[in-house]
């Protein structure tokens, strides 16, 4: 299965990464407030970078890397 690494940027200028299989579709939820708490108090959120992966699995361990970085 395929799969979308992404990096939204808050209204408050902070950042969320997030993984999916519908990019569209997640950032509706998130502009809705339906997806995680930390971008639920800070909407509107926009797109800011996505990664396509073939893997699922290799597209979890990007999220992973990339929350580990510092802004």
């Amino acid at each position: 299965m395929k799969g979308l690494m992404y990096i939204l940027e808050c209204c408050d200028g902070g950042y969320y990464t997030g993984s999916t299989n519908n990019l569209e579709l997640r950032l509706i939820q998130h502009n809705m407030g339906e997806c995680a708490n930390h971008t639920k108090k800070r909407l509107p959120v926009k797109l800011v970078y996505f990664e396509e992966f073939q893997r699922i699995d290799n597209t979890f361990y990007r999220e992973k890397q990339a929350q580990g970085w510092s802004g």
